[in-house]
């Protein structure tokens, strides 16, 4: 009897050690599954966290971008990234300096007179009185350079996107005094470097009869850059294609004007927006939405703001040439907010 019942106490101790074990390990595999599932999780958050020192994407259509004071160009289509030219300084749009616009495909467009008046005032040029005009792929520059006396001098040729993402001037001709040289190296000697200063200035480059130009370096911030295939001259404009964007230029036609910025980081004003959702919208009903990264939040006070369900902004705003010269826009300033039944400011209350 005695024998039995030590059996049945040992094949019960046996069973429940069994038991224990089988929990345990089903426990540790469970935790390790979790372990495992967290981790999974925790690898796909952090590419996002990462992104927020990534570069933001940029869409725009119809964006008159004013660079510098007497610089503008005209955004027909663009889509690229804004990238930060300093690791630990955010894009702001108070410092153009701060990022470059990798454009992947795009259509922009630069008034001529601008061009004019941007190369007579900036000193880039031997050339005084400036003056750039043609058609297509040829081009024709006049101007006066100073040889001992001064000289009226005409070039022209074609222009062309060269395969390193400049824009090429090939000189076909050179006349002076209104009359035709053979080649560059006339009786007088006129060459490249008399009409340009390309030691001295960024962004240009001589070589033979040809003139290089790379407008990154040439022009004031924000900087474009990006795969140059076209540039011609679509009278009164200089046009310049990256990557296969006509397609697009004529898909969007019909849109309102806008400035849409997703994805990494970005300063503007006191405010600083992370993994960005934001989109400026033209509320002018004309054909470009004129943005002064000088003037921007005159232009935002101007206009009115909502925050979307996913905690994105829509910015409305005016054009710069719409902005109200008067004192008509209050502040909400603590006088205010002390009394209760005081009326909001008109321009809030309109809004």
């Amino acid at each position: 009897m005695r024998t039995r019942v030590a059996f049945v106490i040992s094949a019960l101790a046996i069973l429940l050690v069994s038991l224990l074990w089988r929990y345990l390990s089903d426990r540790s595999s469970t935790r390790a599954a979790t372990y495992g599932e967290t981790s999974n999780r925790l690898s796909a958050i952090e590419p996002e966290q990462a992104s927020e020192s990534g570069p933001t994407n940029v869409k725009a259509h119809n964006l008159l971008l004013r660079k510098g004071p007497n610089f503008r160009v005209y955004v027909r289509w663009l889509r690229g990234k804004m990238i930060r030219t300093r690791r630990e300084v955010d894009p702001s749009f108070d410092d153009p300096e701060s990022f470059v616009i990798n454009v992947e495909t795009g259509v922009l467009r630069a008034n001529i007179g601008d061009i004019n008046h941007y190369l007579n005032t900036a000193g880039y040029s031997g050339l005084k009185n400036l003056t750039l005009s043609g058609d297509g792929s040829q081009f024709r520059l006049k101007g006066t350079v100073h040889k001992i006396v001064p000289l009226p001098i005409e070039l022209t040729g074609t222009i062309t996107a060269a395969p390193d993402n400049r824009i090429q001037m090939h000189i076909a001709k050179v006349s002076v005094l209104s009359v035709p040289l053979k080649g560059l190296l006339g009786r007088i000697h006129v060459t490249p470097s008399d009409l340009f200063h390309p030691g001295s200035t960024p962004g240009i480059e001589i070589m033979g009869d040809d003139i290089f130009l790379e407008t990154q370096k040439l022009l004031p911030p924000p900087h474009l850059r990006g795969r140059l295939t076209a540039v011609r001259i679509v009278n009164p404009d200089l046009e310049e294609t990256y990557g296969n964007a006509e397609n697009a230029v004529s898909q969007f036609e019909q849109w309102r004007n806008f400035l849409q910025l997703s994805g990494g980081t970005i300063d503007f004003g006191k405010l600083t927006m992370h993994h960005v959702d934001l989109i400026m919208i033209d509320i002018s009903n004309d054909a470009w939405f004129d943005l002064d990264l000088v003037h921007y939040q005159e232009q935002i006070v101007n206009g009115y703001t909502r925050m979307t369900p996913e905690a994105g902004l829509q910015i409305f705003m005016p054009d710069l040439d719409q902005l109200p010269r008067t004192g008509a826009n209050q502040n909400i300033n603590l006088e205010w907010l002390k009394h209760r039944n005081a009326p909001p400011p008109a321009d809030i209350a309109a809004k």
